[in-house]
């Protein structure tokens, strides 16, 4: 999806773990669609973990169809200010920040473990359908396993 010379996705902070869990559900159809096209044939593409991606302070790339964007912001902005909040201190990113998808993964394996989105994503209505926290833990085991491989060699 991002090859030589193209945008720069713009993230807000909750949206990396919202595109780890995303599971072909939205708000909309238009909202669907867009997420489609960004998380399952751009960033879970061959070669979508160096997908540039900026760290933003207001909508952004996902928000775009949202039926919920009011202009730069959201009908439910206080409730994504916390959860952005909660993202950045989570992942130790900053806004303005870039980095590939890749090194989001990395960012999220690291830091965030099975178990922790209850904390993080307080509030957060797709919470309780679990696909979030299935992706973390399934991260976590295919990353651990490719860890384990490195190092116990051939």
């Amino acid at each position: 999806m991002n090859n030589p010379g193209d945008a720069t996705l713009k993230f807000r902070p909750h949206h990396f773990l919202c595109s780890l869990g995303f599971q072909g559900k939205g708000y909309s159809d238009a909202f669907t669609a867009n997420m489609t096209r960004i998380v399952s044939q751009g960033l879970r593409a061959p070669g979508g973990e160096d997908t540039k991606i900026e760290v933003v302070r207001n909508t952004d790339d996902i928000c775009a169809p949202c039926p919920k964007r009011r202009g730069l912001r959201c009908s439910n902005q206080d409730g994504i200010d916390k959860l952005d909040k909660s993202h950045l201190r989570a992942l130790g990113l900053t806004y303005n920040e870039k980095l590939t998808w890749g090194q989001a993964l990395d960012l999220i394996q690291r830091r965030i473990h099975p178990g922790g989105l209850q904390v993080i994503c307080a509030g957060c209505q797709w919470l309780e359908y679990g696909m979030c926290e299935g992706a973390l833990q399934e991260l976590h085991d295919n990353r651990d396993a490719q860890n384990t491989q490195i190092c116990d060699g051939p």
